[in-house]
């Protein structure tokens, strides 16, 4: 339930209804304090956006949701629970891969049926491979997520800790792919446990093999969705907030920061409203943010931006049997795309792509007879390569689209009837710095202590939520952030 609260912890100002700034605000409300969520867009969810046309419901954001318990996490600070706000369902295969030579392999949560889909696919060899691989996700997870993810860094100190040293042991600060490849030896098993490297802005042979953990959200511990979209994450999350009493503006975004010494005082938005504040929290961009608390704080290694990414929404009157929920589409290069999009700042010559069909669980999000796709496509940020997308963009998408058809998606060109293509100019005139939604590259010195902090310099009563600070980019950490956020703001302010 709800804490009261109590007199001079002060009023706690959340810049941004994204899924960070709410799950904070959650958790402040379970603490006790008064807080005013301001949002720029007219509805919650930030990144994760939505867009409505010609009856497609389509989601714009984020379309994988792991890692549930966090949710019910920052819902029990207030007293309720996921099923008191979403129906969310889980997804059986978690993934379904198709490769260029045409062998398509289901990813399983469940350890029996992915051995046997391995065996199937792969022979018993790689099977027992896959078992290794899982238990060595699985102690990897039980070593980073309490000391390594969901932890407040404050110094090099902090690493010191036994846990790390056990994720040392385990070959977390090693190299991901090489990891992986230990374990099986199949190049399409290598590619299913690796691609989520690119999620940290890293190709998988530079990637530090502790972003496995992501692999062990995706395969072991479950991929899910909730029904109505992604977008029903930001309504019931911010529907939660508002039930516990917090204050929220939507279409008023914040523009100026009013200071008093190395504390802010109040928040002013485009309407001119002020709103006076003990504490607050910002979940902007991260230069945004330091734009707005009027900051640059200094940095040896200078920030590096993850990778961007094309999507292409089309709503279309034909299905496709070979189509998942999530699909992806691997091309036949590997380690030459991530050179492409990375170091030399190009498209995909030979794309590997995630196409992701929600109408396959939710066939509310289409009218009758129709489906939804989201097809992402990796791609250079705007600091990686001089592309001029306003020009490229349309021929992109047509590239992309040929590919589909040629990979079995027969007249796919033919079926859309509503379509909305977003390009790296398109992030970039959104407000994300260098036209990427996925914020700081998880390099080396953009991880655990050496990212940046969600405290700032000088400022005695501000912290950062966010994928541009700790932990960093993802549906999990994004929420684990907004945790973390709320946590300074407690310990500031005393109480729980």
């Amino acid at each position: 339930m709800t804490a009261p609260t109590a007199p001079g912890r002060g009023r706690v100002v959340v810049i941004g209804a994204g899924l960070s700034g709410l799950a904070c605000a959650l958790h402040l409300l379970g603490a006790g304090r008064d807080v005013t969520i301001l949002e720029r867009d007219p509805h919650p969810g930030g990144r994760a956006g939505r867009l409505d046309l010609g009856g497609f419901r389509f989601d714009t954001g984020p379309t994988v949701l792991t890692m549930p318990e966090l949710l019910e996490e920052a819902l029990a600070a207030v007293g309720e629970t996921v099923a008191d706000r979403l129906d969310l369902v889980p997804l059986r295969p978690a993934y379904r891969a198709a490769f260029a030579d045409g062998s398509t392999i289901d990813v399983h949560t469940d350890a029996d049926a992915m051995a046997a889909e391995v065996a199937r696919t792969a022979g018993e060899r790689e099977a027992d491979g896959y078992l290794r691989l899982r238990d060595w996700l699985t102690r990897l997870y039980r070593a980073e997520m309490g000391t390594f993810i969901d932890a407040q860094f404050d110094s090099l100190l902090d690493l010191a800790r036994p846990d790390l040293l056990r994720l040392a042991a385990l070959g977390g600060f090693g190299r991901l792919s090489t990891a992986v490849g230990r374990h099986v030896r199949d190049e399409r098993l290598r590619r299913i446990f690796s691609f989520q490297a690119l999620y940290a802005g890293v190709a998988p042979r530079r990637a530090l093999a502790a972003y496995a953990v992501i692999a062990y959200m995706d395969t072991i511990a479950g991929v899910y969705f909730p029904r109505g979209g992604m977008r029903a994450l930001g309504d019931a999350l911010a529907g939660a907030a508002a039930k516990a009493g917090a204050v929220l503006r939507y279409g008023d975004a914040v523009t100026d920061l009013e200071r008093r010494g190395d504390r802010v005082t109040a928040a002013v938005t485009a309407s001119g409203e002020r709103f006076p504040c003990d504490q607050v929290v910002v979940t902007a961009d991260l230069p945004a943010a330091y734009r707005l608390l009027g900051v640059a704080p200094r940095r040896r290694v200078p920030l590096r931006f993850s990778p961007s990414a094309v999507v292409l929404h089309l709503g279309v009157d034909r299905n496709w049997e070979r189509l998942h929920h999530h699909t992806i589409s691997f091309g036949a290069a590997w380690d030459r795309t991530f050179d492409e999009i990375i170091r030399r700042g190009r498209v995909m010559s030979d794309p590997s792509l995630l196409v992701t069909r929600p109408t396959h669980t939710d066939p509310t999000l289409a009218p009758e007879g129709h489906q939804s796709l989201y097809v992402l496509a990796p791609a250079p940020n705007l600091a990686a390569g001089p592309i001029d997308w306003d020009t490229e963009g349309p021929r992109y998408r047509d590239r992309l689209v040929a590919t589909l058809e040629e990979r079995g998606l027969t007249g796919l060109d033919a079926s859309v009837r509503a379509e909305h293509l977003v390009t790296p100019a398109d992030w970039a005139r959104q407000g994300l710095a260098r036209g990427t939604p996925f914020s700081l590259a998880h390099t080396f010195s953009q991880t655990g202590p050496f990212r940046p902090r969600n405290t700032v310099p000088g400022l005695a009563n501000v912290a950062l939520a966010g994928c541009g600070t700790t932990p960093g980019v993802g549906l999990p950490t994004v929420l684990i952030s907004g945790k973390l956020a709320a946590a300074r703001v407690v310990a500031r302010t005393g109480g729980r």
